[in-house]
């Protein structure tokens, strides 16, 4: 990964494998041969799906439908099975009719094989309406706990899912601490524990007071995981867990992108909690500290915006 200029997409939206100004040559490579495939088909000249990390990706025709496969080559065989879980918990949940999420046709430790989005579309006020209104009619819904069914990954690190009653233990324990434990440069390292060990118990109470109940959420709720098509939004890439669905409205702000239009219509389908700023800083932290780990110390300022909030609680 080297620094770089941003992809734009036509919409002013940036390409996955692009963040913060970080560029994965292997996927601006990618996207100029999808982009030459894409004119056979008489696509749109766009990426019409996400592109991330180390991942490759082949577009196929099946039956004269069109087969997005994806390649696993991260370091974790079990990652796209993973990933497939959380999309069929996401289609579970998802009013069908006002999000969409691609169907998945098979899926091995190697390969996923599942629809294929033809993302030529852009965000208008009403597709944030649409996606306010899903989600919400999701979170809505309370889960038996927080956490997960099993670990999964968010980026390339892995993400700890043990079960919990208490969501500020959750949150704490799987979520900050652990990214805390991978922090590999010593002073840095020190400074987040001695933060949250002074701090956890309070943090720990604050966030079981703000939370009414665990609900599904996507987990990784940026900008790059929202495809357009010419009427639908398409949720990809998940890292779903049971958890405040605040987790999920926070990180639509980690890099922005989203339209005014999203979380003013979320508010009127389901009211953010007046604590909701704070957490917001709170639970991006833990986002914060997972780019830290994974790209470096162009992160850290993000990271300390977090520690600030915890330490005014």
């Amino acid at each position: 990964m080297v620094r770089g200029d941003a992809v734009q997409f036509d919409d002013g939206g940036v390409a996955d494998g692009v963040e913060d100004g970080i560029v994965n040559h292997g996927a601006l490579q990618f996207c100029d041969i999808v982009s030459e495939i894409a004119k056979d088909y008489a696509f749109h000249r766009r990426i019409s799906t996400a592109l991330c990390y180390h991942e490759r990706y082949q577009i196929e025709t099946t039956a004269g439908c069109m087969v997005f496969t994806k390649i696993n080559n991260t370091p974790f065989p079990d990652a796209l099975e993973a990933e497939a879980i959380g999309l069929k918990w996401l289609r579970k949940l998802l009013p069908a009719d006002v999000v969409s999420v691609p169907e998945v046709y098979a899926v091995d430790d190697t390969q996923m094989k599942m629809q294929q989005i033809d993302a030529v579309g852009q965000w208008s006020d009403q597709k944030a309406k649409l996606l306010a209104e899903g989600l919400a009619a999701m979170h809505r819904m309370p889960q038996p706990y927080y956490g997960f069914e099993e670990s999964n990954y968010i980026g390339l690190n892995p993400q700890y899912n043990q079960r919990h009653c208490s969501w500020g233990e959750f949150f704490l324990g799987e979520r900050l601490q652990v990214q805390v434990s991978m922090i590999e440069d010593k002073e840095k390292h020190r400074y987040c524990e001695i933060s949250l060990g002074h701090m956890g118990q309070c943090l720990t109470d604050y966030l079981n007071e703000h939370c009414s109940h665990p609900s599904l959420v996507h987990g990784d709720l940026w900008r790059g995981n929202c495809l357009l098509d010419a009427e639908r939004v398409w949720l990809i890439d998940p890292a779903v867990y049971f958890a405040d669905r605040e987790v999920d409205i926070a990180m639509t702000e980690f890099f922005g992108g989203f339209p005014s239009a999203f979380i003013e219509a979320y508010n009127r389908h389901f009211p953010l909690s007046s604590e909701y700023e704070n957490k917001r800083d709170i639970y991006n932290l833990y986002h914060a500290l997972n780019h830290y780990n994974l790209f470096g110390d162009s992160y850290w300022g993000e990271c300390e915006r977090g520690f600030d909030a915890i330490n005014r609680l």
